[in-house]
């Protein structure tokens, strides 16, 4: 797993293993591709499984973009939570991350219609 997230160079997470392993044993679900048993991407719920299902960590080796496993991925990860209304995420700001996601039927909050808000708090 460090190595995945490593490869698509997500380096707050690979600095702290420990902190990583927990989130992913605390997530609601979390699903995998493999080739020859290497990971080659990964996707992963947060949520409470009822009104609220946030998709986090998506993650495709970047020799393996483009062939369709990041649009498993997410809809593998959101097939248990079909009732939720909420499906959420927040990702970079790239175009292509908006092209994908839109093509999986996201739309930015604030194009949605009734306008919404999205906020957030890093540190």
């Amino acid at each position: 797993m460090l190595e995945l997230y490593s490869a698509v160079g997500w380096s707050a997470y690979t600095e702290d293993p420990a902190t990583l392993e927990r989130s992913v044993l605390g997530s609601e679900h979390v699903v995998t591709a493999r080739r020859d048993g290497e990971l080659l991407g990964m996707a992963r719920v947060v949520g409470d499984g009822a009104t609220l299902a946030y998709l986090q960590d998506v993650l495709v080796r970047p020799d393996a973009h483009r062939t369709g496993i990041g649009r498993s991925l997410v809809e593998a990860a959101f097939a248990p939570f079909a009732a939720v209304r909420q499906k959420v995420l927040l990702t970079d700001a790239e175009p292509s991350q908006r092209a994908f996601y839109e093509s999986l039927g996201f739309v930015e909050a604030h194009d949605h219609d009734p306008g919404l808000r999205a906020f957030v708090r890093l540190r």
